[in-house]
């Protein structure tokens, strides 16, 4: 027991007595490790937030759209077509939409000259939309039954447009459709789902017809499905639309974009991680150099050991517990160095910063915790201490064969 704390304490005081150089080779474990760590914590963080916002949006949303076989240059479904879809098994509500062309919308009419290059959407959408895609109002209301009968013009905007239009809540303004005044009834919140609606122009579908001209059906319908048969309702809404006729009908569920985004992350995650990897080898490498310039300039110390009866094991033993010392120190570093840059980017990108992430290689996804402690930090640890050993091995080696009278030479 005294001679292994001897052996640690000659293995601290090779250390600290050359404390510049054991702390740039403890930069390789540093970099190493923080960039795994990092890799991993910020893209489960930006994950966490995409995974958030699909439990908050629902992956069961569904869009069908009129392709161009049915007939015109704007496509449109027949007008039964949400009694058509809600008839179907596994559908649980629907709300239908027409996407008007050829409207030029302004706040004012000195504006519209402006609006004619950069095009705002307007669509007709009938009374379910909110409750369908799960939409809050931010100020006023929504369209009411009054406004669906008499095809009032009073219009909802999306929350950029309103703030495009400097729009506030209270207000009586109007904004122009192809010159036309349509009072602002309403504001409603952002849609995540469907990114467009955030500066879309909704009007009732007998306003549109009356002053468009463009009938009262709808090009575009969104289905909520049963979470168990998302994919049998997508399949299946085609056939339900056009009754097994030859019009086309393209379906896509847009929740799919987010999880490929997701899956995006974990791809980046292993490309970043495998870097750290790659890190923390040409950090051995330099480990593995410094050291063994490090028995070099202390062949005298090395000398006088041996002279005092020191075995080839006691010595080799010393400069392998000083890499393994660099690789705990180094990994442990690391490991504080890449919590910080997760936690600094998650707020600065308003991420949910995960600290515990799980690390994903292929189809393979590693248990959270090992031994109640996130993997990912005994991963790195490990490796930096793997790597430090195996570093450290020439050095000792080379240490060890070192006879006394050689040191009088190298000394």
């Amino acid at each position: 027991m005294r001679s292994v704390l001897d052996l640690i304490g000659v293995a601290i005081s090779g250390l600290t007595s050359r404390v510049s150089r054991t702390l740039l080779i403890m930069l390789g474990p540093i970099i190493g490790v923080s960039a795994i760590v990092a890799a991993v914590g910020l893209t489960e963080s930006a994950k966490g937030d995409l995974q958030a916002d699909l439990a908050e949006l629902g992956t069961n949303l569904i869009t069908a759209e009129a392709a161009g076989s049915f007939g015109t240059q704007n496509p449109v479904f027949p007008e039964d077509v949400v009694d058509r879809i809600e008839a179907l098994g596994g559908v649980q509500k629907s709300t239908a939409t027409l996407s008007l062309t050829g409207i030029i919308t302004a706040p004012y009419e000195a504006a519209a000259t402006y609006y004619t290059a950069f095009p705002t959407p307007v669509l007709s959408a009938d009374s379910n939309f909110l409750e369908v895609m799960e939409i809050e109002l931010k100020s006023g209301r929504w369209l009411n039954e009054f406004d669906y009968r008499t095809g009032a013009r009073v219009a909802v905007l999306g929350i950029d447009i309103a703030n495009e239009y400097s729009y506030l809540a209270g207000e009586n303004v109007t904004i122009q459709l192809n010159g036309l005044d349509y009072a602002v009834i309403g504001v409603y919140e952002n849609v995540k789902l469907v990114t467009n609606f955030n500066t879309a122009v909704l009007i009732p579908p007998l306003a549109a017809d009356n002053d468009f001209d463009v009938g009262l059906e709808a090009n575009t319908v969104y289905v909520r499905a049963d979470p168990a048969r998302v994919n049998e309702v997508r399949d299946a809404l085609p056939v339900a639309i056009n009754l097994g006729g030859n019009d086309e009908v393209n379906t896509s569920v847009p929740s799919d974009a987010l999880e490929a985004s997701a899956k995006a992350d974990s791809t980046l995650q292993v490309i970043v991680a495998t870097m750290g990897i790659l890190a923390l080898v040409v950090g051995g490498v330099g480990i593995a150099n410094v050291m063994s310039i490090s028995v070099i300039q202390r062949s005298a110390e090395i000398g006088i050991r041996r002279a005092l009866g020191h075995g080839r094991g006691l010595i080799a033993w010393q400069f392998l517990l000083e890499a393994v010392a660099v690789g705990f120190f180094g990994g442990l570093g690391g490991l504080a160095v890449g919590v910080g840059i997760v936690v600094y980017f998650s707020r600065l990108r308003d991420w949910t910063h995960v600290l515990d992430p799980i690390l994903v290689i292929g189809d393979y996804e590693f248990p959270s915790h090992f031994l109640g402690v996130p993997t990912i930090y005994v991963l790195g640890m490990s490796a930096a201490l793997i790597t430090s050993v195996i570093a450290g091995l020439y050095p000792s080696v080379k240490a060890a064969r070192l006879e006394p009278l050689e040191t009088l030479r190298l000394g």
